[in-house]
């Protein structure tokens, strides 16, 4: 794998990181009904969460080192839901509220995601540098005169 093409996954990280993290920042106040939880639930629970739409569900982005044969290099980033999803939160005045006035709140730690807004800025950074150098040395490689 070239240095070209391992840096280059390294900005394709940072960029999901980043659209990630502002998609859980922006939804972070969505909430909807609480999932209906088997024998608790009462007859009216199930029609009023079917009502409305659920809470968002916040997502993270999971980095690995990419492997593949024997010219390893790179990394790999997947993005999968948060578990548990969901925190119960207090608001009577939803519509969606269940009867103690309890609402599904998206799983989300605005801390940790300014972290890894941080967290892909320099990453972002650091695989552009890399690009950066790349191009100039291949760049003065291609000067030399004999």
């Amino acid at each position: 794998m070239s240095i070209f093409s391992i840096a280059t996954s390294g900005l394709s990280a940072a960029s999901l990181r980043v659209n990630v993290a502002a998609s859980n920042i922006a939804n972070v106040r969505t909430t909807g009904p609480l999932p209906a939880s088997g024998a608790s639930a009462g007859a009216g629970s199930s029609s009023t969460s079917s009502a409305y739409p659920a809470a968002y569900v916040p997502l993270r982005v999971d980095q690995v080192d990419q492997s593949s044969g024997s010219t390893p290099g790179g990394t790999i980033a997947t993005v999968s839901t948060v578990s548990p999803s969901y925190t119960a939160q207090s608001d009577p005045s939803a519509l969606y509220a269940n009867q103690d006035g309890l609402v599904a709140a998206p799983n989300v730690d605005l801390a940790s995601e300014f972290v890894q807004l941080a967290t892909a800025k320099y990453s972002f950074i650091a695989n552009a540098k890399v690009i950066q150098a790349y191009s100039e040395t291949t760049e003065s490689l291609l000067d030399i005169k004999t």
